[in-house]
């Protein structure tokens, strides 16, 4: 029975690799609010333990970054457990998915020791492809799990108006859809956060992008509908983010119903074989470096300093020719950066392939943030060769600019040709 179970187990598997390598296409969940699945043993054992520190991890993007759903989860923790402490861990970044998250899972969250880990990456992860959200999803429960198998994890997913249709018509999105595969296959809670939402946008009583009424008359001209969002993404802290604090609520009972015996999560074999448990984040002080880089000290540099908590060790290219060159043994790699008004463009180079041109600009860059650029994925696990050099040639900022009707307000800020790495995101390891 074992042999047989074993052998269906990897034709699935197979199957999962053949079928969406190809295509991008997923079978959509039928909607439900919570899975309690295995529940969360360790979580609430821990949570009725007079005196103990409980501390929960809050991993996703700006929806999660913002002062909604993840402070408030918080406080309704804390209150509905007064006996134990919470401590939160905010490993919210905006504007980024699962693809990132896989990378940076072990500095901003493994090492603050998590006993829970909630995970938010459905609206970020909207324009993957599925295959990419197996290998990321499932890269980070291996991760959590082989470094803290005590530490209980959840999926939590949360909506934008562009991405509901699915939801109206009674399913999931197609990013939730996906992770639900690697929420049943490891026996993780999942919690959609937006099935209200979704209730009153269908029965007309959702108004999805407006300020909040503060008058009497804009009150009175909302009546009973929910004002969601400012931006159809965002929700507003009074209004569509405690809609997603009491979906939480909800589901605490259910997934408490369902909790098993605690202890060790075991690791199954695998969903997908190309799965990310070997992401990691590599600094750049194991690449060889030209002249022109220079390091940033977060202790002197106020820009350095801004960026420490995510990237401890910063570097800072501003003259055409500086070079970064590493080898590494693996299958994908990409660079972890900081983009802004001032970025350049460098050209990259992989093996014996063309040279691509990154611009380290977009039209989002009236101000600085945290970006990546892929080198390349899906490779062949041999020894790759990698150089990476800044042009003299600038993107050309007004037209990128333009896309999103923004312009060049003081052109000082725009001028510069500035490269800023911090890492390397990387599936292997660098060799010499």
């Amino acid at each position: 029975m074992k042999r047989l179970r074993l052998l269906v187990s990897l034709l699935c598997l197979c199957t999962v690799s053949a079928n969406f390598a190809a295509t991008a296409d997923l079978p959509l969940v039928a909607a439900q609010e919570c899975r309690p699945r295995a529940g969360w043993a360790n979580f609430f054992a821990k949570a009725n333990t007079p005196g103990a520190e409980v501390r929960i991890g809050y991993f996703g993007g700006s929806i999660t970054a913002q002062a909604g759903w993840r402070p408030k989860t918080l406080a309704h923790f804390q209150k509905t457990y007064p006996q134990a402490k919470f401590v939160e861990i905010n490993a919210a970044i905006g504007g980024t998915g699962s693809d990132l998250g896989v990378f940076r899972l072990h500095t901003d969250v493994l090492v603050h020791r998590p006993d829970l880990v909630l995970v938010e990456f459905a609206v970020n992860d909207g324009g993957a492809s599925p295959e990419q959200i197996f290998r990321c999803m499932e890269g980070i429960v291996r991760q959590i799990w082989r470094a803290a198998p005590q530490c209980d994890i959840g999926f939590v997913y949360t909506l934008t108006e562009a991405l509901a249709p699915a939801m109206l018509e009674g399913n999931f999105q197609r990013s939730a859809s996906a992770m639900e595969r690697i929420a049943d296959h490891y026996g993780i809670p999942t919690i959609h956060l937006a099935m209200e939402v979704a209730r009153l946008a269908k029965a007309g009583r959702l108004v999805w992008k407006a300020p909040l009424p503060k008058t009497p008359e804009e009150k009175a001209a909302a009546g009973d509908k929910v004002i969601f969002a400012p931006d159809s993404v965002h929700p507003h802290p009074e209004t569509g983010h405690e809609l997603y604090l009491q979906a939480v609520v909800r589901s605490l009972g259910p997934i408490r119903a369902a909790s098993q015996a605690g202890g060790a999560h075991a690791l199954p074999a695998p969903y997908i074989a190309s799965h990310y448990e070997a992401a990691r984040l590599v600094p750049l002080a194991a690449v060889t470096k030209s002249a022109e880089f220079v390091a940033l000290d977060a202790k002197t540099d106020a820009f350095a300093k801004r960026w420490a908590n995510r990237l401890p060790a910063l570097w800072q290219a501003t003259k055409p020719g500086a070079t970064l060159t590493f080898k590494f043994k693996g299958t994908r790699c990409a660079i972890y950066d900081i983009i802004g008004p001032d970025g350049g463009q460098v050209r990259v180079t992989l093996d014996d392939q063309p040279p691509v041109v990154r611009p380290r600009f977009d039209s989002y860059c009236t101000y600085h943030r945290l970006n990546t650029f892929l080198i390349g994925t899906e490779l062949t696990d041999t020894v790759h060769t990698v150089k990476i050099e800044l042009i003299a040639e600038a993107p050309d900022k007004a037209k990128i600019l333009a896309q999103r009707s923004q312009k060049i307000d003081d052109p000082k800020r725009f001028a510069g040709l500035h490269f800023n790495p911090g890492a390397i995101l990387l599936v292997g390891e660098i060799v010499p």
